[in-house]
């Protein structure tokens, strides 16, 4: 018997290779030596992305000096996953991670640091760039990203604007026509692990501009200056920002490469499946197991666990999940493929103490998974 892991990050706690080691020691606590394990790991485009390419094999990391969010200077990473192609992930260079809870405020961030990554790709010579767009804590609509690499957005009074969020609502005019040959020559993908529009109801700002630090007012002016954003993009470059699946990722991020750069949109989970060669660890598997920080309606919409139990119910392989806690709609993951959801909280507790006990926690509660799952084989033979 063979089980395959291929859990998502628990962001700020667990990685997905700290939750797999943790499912392999507890599946031979409960099944013994002999059991056979596997590990992918996962990520839908977010944080751990160049991790799982790089623990699969596929990719070299390249560290580069960049702008965080809020423009002070890290090193971020990309993957070269050959001579040609690079993989671009975009928290590792405006994450939420890389903000104390008290700097978070996404009138203020930007996604400069990202175009620096997809720069100094492109003056390595790669020919396409994939850029994993999750995790972020801009909502800067890509405005900060383009202008690193060459864009320009200006007012009504013909001043230049810096990328961040909070100017939005004054873009008037973009110019592109500075941007380097070597850029324009990249074909980009855009790996985005939801489908939000930029706008409205589903939009960037509504649905994670608050996790992201934005108050009521804060979102307001936010939805304002995306709507502007919105109608210079399509006067400028004919091309609706709400009518491309994922323009509202990374928080406006994916309209700007896609309209501004010519990129295509590709669910996150499954690209990062296909460079890994997911569906041939697959084949041989019993059952597969999943999970991330938190589950609920938004999971089913193209996340790690929702792309990986589509792929395994097409191939016939149960999948259990494993997850810190359950929100709001999490019942839609069994459209997915997934057979059963367990949390890993024993008790009432506060997410402090949750993070914190992360490994405890994960570890017992994937005994107790595979205890039930024991108690089911058993029950074959009734």
């Amino acid at each position: 018997m063979k089980f395959l892991f291929a859990s998502d990050s628990f962001k700020g706690s667990l990685s997905s290779a700290d939750a797999a080691a943790l499912l392999a020691k507890a599946a031979r606590e409960v099944f013994g030596p002999s059991i056979r394990t596997s590990t992918a790991v996962v990520a839908d485009g977010g944080e751990g992305l160049i991790e799982a390419l790089v623990a699969a094999g596929k990719a070299t990391k390249i560290e580069v000096c960049v702008h965080d969010p809020l423009n002070r200077e890290i090193s971020a990473r990309y993957g070269l996953v050959n001579e040609r192609v690079a993989v671009v992930e975009s928290a590792s260079a405006c994450g939420l991670g890389l903000l104390a809870d008290s700097e978070r405020n996404p009138l203020q961030t930007t996604t400069r640091g990202v175009g620096e990554l997809v720069n100094a790709a492109a003056e390595l010579g790669v020919e396409e760039v994939a850029v994993g767009v999750g995790g972020t804590s801009t909502n800067d609509g890509g405005t900060g990203f383009a202008q690193a690499l060459g864009a320009r957005f200006y007012d009504a009074s013909g001043a230049e604007l810096e990328g961040v969020g909070a100017n939005l609502e004054k873009i008037a005019r973009i110019d592109v026509s500075d941007v380097d040959a070597k850029i324009k020559r990249l074909k980009i993908t855009i790996m985005s692990d939801v489908t939000n529009p930029l706008t409205g109801a589903t939009g960037a700002t509504r649905v994670y501009g608050r996790q992201k630090g934005g108050d009521e007012a804060a979102l307001d002016r936010l939805e304002r200056g995306m709507e502007n954003y919105r109608r210079v993009l399509s006067a400028e470059f004919g091309v609706d920002a709400n009518a491309i699946p994922g323009s509202g990722s990374g928080g406006g991020l994916g309209a700007a490469l896609a309209i501004l750069f010519n990129g295509a949109v590709k669910s996150g989970i499954d690209a990062t499946l296909d460079m890994i060669d997911f569906d041939a660890e697959l084949s041989d598997a019993d059952l597969v197991v999943v999970g991330e920080g938190r589950l609920d309606g938004q999971s089913a919409f193209g996340k790690a666990a929702c792309g990986i139990g589509r792929r395994c119910l097409r191939a016939g392989v149960p999948v259990v999940a494993l997850c810190g806690s359950l929100g709001a709609g999490y019942q839609q993951i069994y459209e997915c493929g997934i057979g059963g959801v367990l949390t890993t909280v024993d008790a009432p507790m506060a997410l402090s103490e949750a993070m914190e006990r992360a490994e405890e926690l994960y570890y017992n509660a994937a005994i107790r998974m595979f205890r039930t799952i024991q108690t089911g084989i058993k029950l074959r033979g009734v």
